[in-house]
C-alpha cells in the first residue's frame, strides 16, 4: 500500500542546539555543525519516495531559510515549549490528524532515503524506531485518526513502547544514528555522512574524506 507521508522535524535555535556536542568543532562553528546536520537530514527525507511534504518547526531564521531552500515548509514554534510540544503541533495541528505523519530527529546526517522509505513501509499503526543505543527514539509515526503522543527524552524508546507504539526494526544504521556526542559524530563519519556535514568538517580540517550518505 502506497502512502503519502507528512514528515515533521523540530529544530531548536541553532545557538542552543546540541549542547552535549560542544567541543566537537571550534565553538564559533558549533551552530554551523548543527545546521549542516539539519540540512543533511532534510535533504535525505525529501529525497525519498514516501514523504510528500516535510514540515520544519523552528523559530531560528537561519535554519528556516536553509530548509526552505531545500524544499521544506517552515512553521514557527508556536507552542514554544519542549521538543514533544513542537512535534505534536507540527504533526497533529499543522499536518492534521487526517494524514499519515512521521516525526524525526533533526540530527541524522547519515540518513539514507531508501531506509526511511523502508521503515515507513512497515507501518501498521502508531510506531517508532529506536536509536542505535536502543534507548532513545529517532522516528515516531502515526496514521489518520491517531494522535502522535510523543514521549521523546531520556528513555523514550521504553516510553513509546509503554504508550502502545510498535517498534519497527530493520538494518537502517543511518536512520538510527543520531548525533548527541563527539563519539556519535565519529560514528556518523564511519557510516557516511551527508555532503553538508562532510563539507563543514573538511573545511575545519577534522576529516579528509567521508562518503556522502545522500
Amino acid at each position: 500500500m502506497v502512502r503519502d507521508w507528512t514528515a515533521v522535524i523540530p529544530v531548536k535555535r541553532l545557538s542552543a542546539a546540541k549542547s552535549r556536542l560542544r567541543g566537537a568543532v571550534p565553538a564559533a562553528r558549533h551552530a554551523d555543525l548543527a545546521l549542516a546536520m539539519v540540512r543533511d537530514t532534510v535533504s535525505a527525507v525529501l529525497a525519498g519516495a514516501a514523504v510528500a511534504e516535510l514540515v520544519v518547526v523552528t523559530d531560528d531564521p537561519v535554519a528556516a531559510a536553509a530548509v526552505t531552500e531545500l524544499g521544506a515548509r517552515v512553521v514557527p514554534d508556536t507552542p514554544g515549549g519542549d521538543l514533544n510540544a513542537a512535534m505534536r503541533y507540527g504533526a497533529d495541528e499543522i499536518a492534521g490528524l487526517n494524514r499519515f505523519r512521521t516525526v524525526l530527529a533533526g540530527d541524522l546526517p547519515a540518513l539514507q532515503p531508501e531506509h526511511l522509505d523502508e521503515a515507513l513501509g512497515l507501518f501498521e499503526g502508531r510506531s517508532f524506531v529506536a536509536d542505535a543505543a536502543g534507548t532513545g527514539t529517532v522516528l515516531l509515526a502515526a496514521g489518520p485518526g491517531e494522535p502522535l503522543d510523543p514521549h521523546f527524552g531520556l528513555g523514550s524508546a521504553v516510553a513509546h513502547a509503554a504508550s502502545g507504539a510498535k517498534a519497527l526494526t530493520g538494518d537502517w544504521p543511518g536512520l538510527r544514528q543520531d548525533v548527541d556526542t563527539p563519539a556519535d559524530l565519529r560514528r556518523v563519519l564511519e557510516l557516511g555522512a551527508g555532503r553538508h556535514t562532510c563539507s563543514l568538517l573538511r573545511d575545519l580540517g577534522l576529516t579528509v574524506s567521508c562518503a556522502p550518505a545522500a
